[in-house]
């Protein structure tokens, strides 16, 4: 089955403009038919829309001529507003972009911090660490086969998730999706040089942000970890040496 991309607002304001093409436009009415709350939204807005055309159709429809001219006006502040939400959503993403600069240049490329003992780790990373003790536990059990067949793509297809490049002499020995609250994680076991293993997370933590690479150490496990934008990473392992490095390396591979 093909994979569908992701449905975002210019979608749905395609939609209700009538711009979409015959396929998006059904893969759009699919997903309205999963999400009752934003299909509401979105009959609202053709209903508006229907209301404007019918006040614009000029000597055909009965009203005064003030009524036709606030229908103009509105309807274009709602094709301004459209815009003007759009120009904000791009402006956001331009301030991280840059916010990320400037602490590259300030700080170094996503150079590890050390985080304090009294602050607690995101849950993303303790739900990263987790994943990685339930792996470790798979790998000891023989009636628990591995998955290692990794299709950096088809993570992308199926979870809008998207992993780092590895690196080199990594070998994936099993890859596996959870679910989480803000939708489906991702983690991969790796054996590293030297016999290690290690466990590359990534999940949606449920806020959109640019941090660096930070580290902590959970239940014994080390986890070195960062986001970028609404995905956040965690390099997970016990005793691992260069984690912060390595994890550094990773997150260099996303921009």
């Amino acid at each position: 089955m093909k994979a569908v991309d992701p449905i975002i607002d210019t979608d749905l304001d395609a939609y209700v403009d009538g711009e979409l093409g015959v396929t998006r436009r059904i893969q759009v009415e699919s997903y309205l038919s999963e999400n009752p709350e934003m299909a509401a939204k979105v009959m609202a807005d053709l209903s508006l829309k229907g209301e404007l055309r019918l006040a614009l159709a000029g000597d055909k429809v009965h009203g005064h001529p003030q009524t036709r001219e606030a229908a103009r006006r509105l309807e274009r502040g709602l094709s301004y507003g459209r815009m003007l939400n759009s120009i904000q959503r791009i402006a956001a993403v331009g301030v991280l972009v840059m916010a990320g600069w400037v602490a590259h240049t300030s700080f170094g490329a996503f150079t590890a911090t050390e985080v304090s003992a009294s602050v607690p780790a995101p849950a993303f990373v303790e739900d990263a660490v987790r994943a990685h003790q339930t792996t470790m536990l798979r790998s000891n059990m023989p009636s628990q086969k591995p998955a290692a067949g990794y299709d950096a793509d088809g993570i992308r297809a199926a979870t809008a998730i998207v992993m780092p490049e590895l690196l080199r002499n990594w070998k994936v020995s099993d890859v596996q999706v959870y679910p989480s609250e803000f939708g489906p994680s991702v983690e991969m076991a790796i054996e590293a040089e030297g016999g290690k293993r290690l466990s590359l997370f990534a999940a949606r933590p449920g806020s959109f942000a640019v941090e660096r690479v930070n580290h902590v150490t959970v239940d014994g496990v080390d986890a070195a970890y960062w986001q970028i934008g609404e995905v956040a990473y965690a390099l997970v392992g016990s005793k691992a040496a260069n984690l912060d490095e390595a994890a550094g390396r990773l997150a260099r591979t996303l921009y």
